[in-house]
């Protein structure tokens, strides 16, 4: 494997994350260090036998000893247990922050020159990389006892005001009275932008007023269930899913990957004929957002016909 940059996180709000509040979103603290990323790479060795190595890279390139990063190369060689992770795992890549002194600086002094991991992804192939769930990757990097960065809320449909008030609960590694963290990531794993890119959000505390902070009850929680949701809960039900589903592979004679867009619709389609009218009448005629409404089907759709997907 060669070296691979890190993805571009886009401010919440921009239109590359455009619907990524819309599901089950993780939030991480943003820590203020520089970029940093492990794997494994294939050389040569002195019998021209093909062996496995580590290597690492800042933000824009691959590093070696003799051309570091604030020596962050040092450190990947000089902990076996990352090298044992990577044995085990070899396809894993895995990116973080190497915490040295940038512009935050009430960092506890225990954290400084450590490698917290914040994401890991397993090559597919040349270009694309498949995003592993935090849920999976915590267990194993504590197995191995690789430092990470740690979610501290789980929301459904966070609301752009539950968003702003996990920048208050980002103290970790901060010393104690000194604040809080530079600000938050947000992870919504099932989420692809328009143009069909697997992206994640950021909100900078620094871009926001006092006023911005609200107190919204617990941190892990669930987001008040919008509008659309209630409708997808209520009406999209899994016989009616079932129900289009067996009739277009009746009409077809057997089922093709290429029907996919054509249940979408339908079930879609036959949600706002049916059952849209029940709705306004008992929500007591809401606003209804009929984009994330097709959303919120779509990913109902994917739930129930998981093997289809």
């Amino acid at each position: 494997m060669k070296f691979k940059k890190y993805q571009h996180i886009e401010r919440f709000g921009n239109d590359e994350v455009q619907g990524i509040e819309l599901g089950v979103c993780y939030i991480f603290p943003k820590i203020d260090g520089t970029n940093g990323s492990i794997w494994f790479q294939y050389v040569h060795d002195s019998e021209r036998r093909i062996i496995r190595e580590i290597a690492a890279g800042s933000r824009n390139r691959q590093l070696s000893l003799e051309n570091d990063n604030h020596g962050f190369m040092k450190y990947v060689i000089e902990n076996d247990n990352i090298y044992k992770y990577l044995y085990d795992h070899p396809d894993h890549r895995l990116y973080g922050e190497w915490l040295v002194p940038h512009s935050l600086k009430t960092y506890r002094n225990d954290a400084w020159r450590k490698f917290y991991v914040f994401d890991i992804v397993i090559n597919v192939d040349n270009e694309k990389v498949e995003y592993i769930p935090y849920d999976t990757y915590q267990e194993e990097l504590e197995k191995y006892g690789i430092d990470y960065i740690p979610c501290i809320a789980k929301i459904t449909n966070p609301s752009y005001e539950q968003l702003i008030n996990q920048l208050e609960h980002n103290t970790f590694l901060i010393q104690n009275g000194k604040g809080s963290g530079e600000g938050i990531v947000i992870k919504n794993y099932g989420f692809h932008n328009k143009y069909g890119r697997q992206i994640w959000a950021k909100i900078v505390s620094s871009e926001f007023k006092e006023k911005h902070f609200r107190k919204m009850g617990p941190v892990n929680q669930e987001g008040k269930k919008m509008t659309e949701q209630e409708i997808v809960d209520n009406y999209c039900t899994e016989a009616l899913i079932e129900k289009t589903y067996a009739k277009i592979v009746n009409e077809c004679d057997g089922w093709k990957s290429q029907y996919i867009p054509r249940l979408l619709n339908t079930v879609f389609h036959d949600l706002i004929n049916e059952e849209i009218w029940n709705a306004i009448k008992k929500m007591k005629y809401p606003t209804i957002n009929f984009k994330t409404l097709q959303t919120l089907v779509t990913y109902k759709i994917k739930e129930v016909k998981k093997e289809i997907f």
